[in-house]
């Protein structure tokens, strides 16, 4: 008797460790492939481009396929160009509510948060290499941390290109004395206005979606976008003149709702952060690779194109002074995060 019930506890020992290592295996394959344990969402992103536009086409061709690939279908991603939620105030307001979970914008938050005034601080990179450098690199992780001090509703993922900015015009615009005169909107950005009117112009804030029916009506003479933001928008249908100055490489930021990320799983929220740099770091390669030719299709279109000298530049750096002293005198923290964003390699 005392044999078979050895043998009899022994079988059972062997079922309930097969069982217990059974499920455990279970669970490990279930959770490292994004499996049932996870939440199924839904999230909406909103930008103002179009979908040519290298922002705009990487949230269609990385983000969203690589999002929805990577959470095995848990998480749909919807995307809206062209305004379709609002213009930037509105889409980064929207973010910050949670009616809607991610958005592309530039600087709307830079009242609120002046560090964000780097996004568009003029002539501060070597070239466009050295712009994507530093906002794919570990500058962009210290802002961001620093970002989410500021506004904890909100994480800033990413930074991708706008453009280098060039000016546009109906009226002559091939050299710095052209400016004299001239009206030109500019967006809501103390920089901006104070390049315009350092140059001898006027500025008018216009919301991106109304300026090209501004351009259009001659409300203003000109406008200043990079040549990639032209293409796109078909300015060069209202606007006869490109200077290129390059005199801002803006950038481009994606945001998301912190109470969005919060619901995911770890699994999922790395998947969302993974997403977001591949986006930018492809964005960045997709326009640099696109100058060249969007500076041909606008002179096919029948713009005149003027590249900026190294003479009209010093001039217009000498000339937008008083603005850079103004910026550098009100931001203590802007001297620190120039001279690492020059040491950048």
């Amino acid at each position: 008797m005392k044999k078979i019930f050895s043998v009899f506890l022994a079988v059972m020992m062997l079922a309930v460790f097969t069982t217990s290592c059974g499920s455990s295996t279970s669970a490990s394959t279930t959770t490292a492939a994004g499996g049932s344990d996870e939440k199924e969402f839904s999230i909406k992103v909103g930008d103002n481009w179009g979908v040519t536009h290298p922002m705009a086409a990487a949230l269609d061709n990385v983000f969203k396929k690589q999002v929805e690939e990577k959470s095995g279908g848990k998480i749909k991603v919807d995307v809206y160009h062209d305004g379709l939620l609002g213009d930037e105030a509105a889409l980064w307001q929207s973010v910050r509510d949670g009616s809607i979970d991610f958005a592309i914008v530039g600087t709307p938050m830079n009242q609120e948060f002046s560090m964000m005034l780097i996004s568009d601080w003029p002539f501060l990179y070597r070239d466009l290499e050295h712009a994507k450098n530093v906002w794919t690199g570990e500058i962009a992780d210290e802002v961001n941390a620093k970002f989410h001090e500021a506004f904890p509703e909100v994480e800033l993922l990413g930074w991708g290109p706008n453009s280098a900015r060039t000016f546009t015009s109906n009226k002559k615009l091939t050299s710095v004395e052209d400016f004299a005169g001239q009206k030109f909107r500019m967006p809501n950005n103390p920089i901006h206005i104070g390049i315009a009117e350092n140059l001898g112009a006027s500025a008018t804030v216009i919301p991106l979606g109304e300026l090209f029916t501004a351009l259009e009506t001659g409300t203003v003479d000109g406008q200043d976008n990079g040549m990639v933001t032209v293409v796109t928008q078909n300015f060069q249908e209202v606007q006869k003149y490109l200077y290129e100055t390059n005199h801002i490489v803006a950038t481009l930021e994606i945001v998301a709702n912190s109470d969005k990320l919060a619901e995911m799983s770890e699994n999922q929220r790395q998947i969302i952060t993974d997403a977001c740099k591949a986006t930018a770091a492809q964005a960045w390669n997709d326009y640099i690779a696109s100058v060249d030719t969007d500076r041909k299709t606008l002179e096919d279109a029948g713009m005149i194109v003027t590249q900026c000298t190294a003479e009209d530049k010093a001039k217009i750096i000498e000339k937008i002074q008083p603005t850079i002293d103004k910026l550098l005198a009100e931001n203590e923290w802007a001297p620190d995060l120039i001279s690492k964003i020059e040491a950048v390699k």
